[in-house]
């Protein structure tokens, strides 16, 4: 569907692999596809978790998953412009 969605949409630039719905494998195979976001840790999320998706992700663990897909992490913000990663940001599991 992504790959459909990068012929059929030209005009749609960033469409995201949702790890937290289809979880690391298929995310990154989204990304084989055409995505150009995996999409963010959640502070709090509940609806997704409720219906009991798994998938738990750290900031760490997502750049990882990223790169061994073979692309280049990249923070960003709403209007998908890039930024720098905080200083003093620690490794820390959500839990819903």
């Amino acid at each position: 569907m992504i790959a459909i969605s990068r012929i059929m949409l030209p005009n749609i630039k960033n469409i995201q692999a949702s790890w937290l719905t289809v979880g690391k494998a298929t995310a990154q195979v989204c990304l084989e596809a055409g995505a150009n976001d995996f999409g963010s840790i959640m502070l709090e999320e509940n609806v997704v978790s409720a219906a009991g998706a798994p998938h738990r992700f750290t900031y760490k663990s997502i750049q990882e998953a990223i790169a061994e897909a073979g692309f280049e992490p990249q923070l960003r913000n709403q209007q998908y412009e890039w930024r720098e990663l905080p200083a003093g940001i620690m490794e820390q599991v959500i839990d819903y």
